[in-house]
């Protein structure tokens, strides 16, 4: 992926003074036209007012708009570790990453539509996925997230899916209601969807691996391929692909 990019390492360099870029850990790839990384969202105020000078215009005018500090502080790391990211695979400084807002406010590259990008966060830590084979989607979530397994299987499962759960004890059924569910946001976060992605049509099957078994309009299988993504104890993570 980015051949010929010159690469700029991810442990080199600094963001300003004495403080450190924020950490990135490069996670085993899921798929041969994929990458993640892992970063967690915890910073200092002294280091996260350096990383605020790397991002642009718009990203510091949306940082403003979060309600707490914590959360205006975990979308400042965030967003420059992203940025490091893609700067790594462009050959570019982080500062100089040309991120634009796509079509339904789906985050892209401008000028280079061979590139595309993913980030979800949970907690304080945050999932970066990048591919130059289509599209790319990616949700992590915490394993021990307490859902309403009831409630989401009724609203957002197919038949097959609600079967697969039937003869599962209460935590199995929670721990593959969380599992199906990172399949059905990563790919809708790929089409630029979001929630309203028709999840109670898109129909996964978690027999072997994770895989699209039906569903309608852009969800259907021949075009994506879904991998679970080895993310650190505690959370579940899944990575879709989109071959357009």
């Amino acid at each position: 992926m980015g051949a010929g990019a010159r690469r700029v390492s991810l442990d080199e360099n600094r963001a300003g003074g004495n403080v450190a870029w924020p950490r990135i850990e490069s996670l085993p790839s899921p798929a041969a036209a994929a990458h993640v990384w892992w970063c967690p969202l915890r910073a200092t105020p002294a280091e996260a007012r350096a990383w605020d000078a790397v991002l642009s215009p718009a990203e510091q005018t949306r940082a403003t708009r979060f309600g707490t500090r914590l959360l205006r502080t975990r979308y400042v790391i965030g967003r420059t570790a992203l940025r490091r990211v893609l700067a790594n695979v462009l050959g570019l400084q982080p500062e100089q990453v040309p991120i634009i807002r796509g079509a339904r406010g789906r985050p892209g590259l401008a000028g280079d539509p061979r590139i595309d990008f993913n980030v979800s966060h949970t907690g304080d830590v945050a999932l970066i996925g990048v591919t130059d084979g289509g599209r790319v989607g990616v949700d992590v979530e915490r394993a021990d997230r307490t859902i309403n397994v009831d409630g989401i299987s009724r609203k957002f499962l197919t038949d097959n899916e609600r079967a697969l759960l039937a003869p599962m004890d209460a935590d199995a059924a929670r721990r593959t209601v969380l599992t199906l569910w990172t399949c059905k946001e990563a790919m809708s976060k790929a089409t630029g969807d979001g929630l309203s992605a028709p999840f109670a049509r898109i129909d996964v099957d978690l027999h072997e691996g994770r895989a699209l078994r039906d569903g309608p309009g852009p969800y259907a299988p021949h075009d994506w391929s879904l991998h679970a993504v080895q993310v650190p104890d505690g959370h579940i993570a899944t990575l879709a692909l989109w071959r357009r």
